[in-house]
């Protein structure tokens, strides 16, 4: 244990450590928070759906060459969260249908671009690294961590302004549209910070692992308590705790980051669900 901890304590004098640490906190965190609602609202796929349409922009901005593929990812995803979230029920094509048929286009044709136009000598290597995460998040510089950090304070204090509406729109948009609440613009709002989410978390875990950050910190949040509120706070602590500890785990163990934090994320459901039926009896 003693030789475990000198480890740690040598490991954190590195910077990269310590960056990797504080982004994965914060994308967990933001996650978090919107994954009790997202749940809640029966869009708990949205994070596969936007994380593969986030893998086909990113495919494109290989194949462009461009100097950060950022803004282009970015601009995408919030675009397709806008047509999944943002216009509520009045949509032709409604939530799962609408989600597969995004989510399994832009994963096809991102990787046919790849295919026709990549010059990469590793397509397969940057496939698999770009789909399942990588030590991209170990690699990142000042300057991204700082985007990261504002992004995430942004996404944080737009929850907590609008917690109410928010908590409105989630059990029952209907009745918070008669009673005055502006639905589509809180569904607009959820999807803006939805994808703004997504894409901070593909150098965390992969485009094919985003949704384990969304859904496993709700539900095993959900086992333990009733409330909104208490299931919110809970999930926000247990994601934070399992990044944490993915992270730490990953580098001292040399797995893979995000494969290593959903494996702890399942191992904390499993003993919320053994909580929870123990309690019961």
């Amino acid at each position: 244990m003693a030789a475990l901890i000198e480890k740690l304590v040598q490991y954190w004098a590195y910077p990269f450590v310590r960056y990797a640490l504080a982004v994965g906190v914060l994308v967990a965190l933001c996650a978090s928070l919107l994954g009790v609602t997202l749940v809640l609202r029966r869009f708990s796929f949205i994070g596969d759906g936007l994380s593969h349409v986030a893998f086909g922009a990113m495919s494109v901005a290989s194949v462009l060459n461009l100097t950060s593929d950022m803004p282009l990812v970015m601009g995408v995803t919030v675009l397709c969260a806008v047509l999944l979230l943002g216009t509520g029920r009045s949509a032709r094509v409604k939530g799962d249908a609408a989600m597969a048929m995004l989510s399994v286009g832009a994963l096809a044709v991102g990787y046919l671009v790849m295919n026709v136009f990549s010059a990469s000598a590793n397509l397969s290597g940057d496939v698999c690294t770009t789909l399942f995460g990588s030590t991209s998040i170990l690699t990142l510089t000042e300057t991204e961590v700082w985007l990261c950090v504002i992004l995430s304070v942004l996404v944080v204090l737009l929850f907590l302004f609008f917690y109410h509406k928010i908590f409105a729109v989630t059990f029952d948009e209907s009745f918070a549209s008669a009673t005055g609440t502006r639905a589509k613009r809180y569904n607009l709002i959820l999807a803006v910070v939805t994808a703004a989410v997504i894409v901070m978390a593909m150098n965390l875990v992969g485009s094919l692992l985003i949704s384990a950050l969304v859904i496993f910190p709700a539900m095993s949040a959900m086992r333990l308590f009733k409330s909104f509120r208490a299931v919110t706070l809970c999930a926000a602590v247990f994601s934070v705790c399992c990044t944490a500890a993915g992270i730490l785990t990953s580098i001292l163990a040399g797995t893979p980051v995000g494969s290593t934090i959903v494996a702890v994320q399942i191992l904390l459901f499993a003993l919320c669900s053994l909580a929870a039926r123990i309690g019961r009896r």
